[in-house]
């Protein structure tokens, strides 16, 4: 079982910035894809971005392309999601999870993470 607690939401103006974090507690997270999916008011919850823990592979969805970026802190098992330029159409609860694809895989859809943390809210205003 892993726990997965995100941090670091909150609201912004749209251009500005916020950098959510999720984290393992207690886990190393060597063997583990970690995604970001996030969730509007009535729509359904979409691949953000990931990456895989043991070779530093990315993938994002073209929304946020050059302006997302995935990183992870080894030391604290730890993965940040840094969100540049925001939009107000990235407004919505951001939920991480993680899971252990076969060889270094990323999956873009929810069926392909094992573990999934509570979610935090981003606010983006116009």
């Amino acid at each position: 079982q892993v726990q997965l607690v995100e941090s670091g939401g909150g609201w912004v103006q749209a251009g500005g910035s916020l950098r959510p974090s999720c984290a393992a507690p207690g886990r190393t997270l060597g063997r583990y894809a970690v995604g970001w999916f996030r969730q509007a008011p009535g729509k359904d919850r979409e691949f953000v971005a990931a990456m895989h823990w043991s070779c530093d592979s990315t993938d994002y969805v073209d929304a946020v392309k050059g302006r997302f970026t995935i990183s992870r802190d080894n030391g604290v098992n730890t993965v940040h999601l840094q969100m540049n330029s925001r939009k107000p159409e990235d407004t919505a609860v951001y939920y991480c999870a993680a899971g252990r694809p076969p060889k270094a895989t990323i999956y873009r859809f929810r069926s392909g993470y094992d573990y999934w943390g509570q979610g935090t809210q981003v606010t983006v205003s116009s």
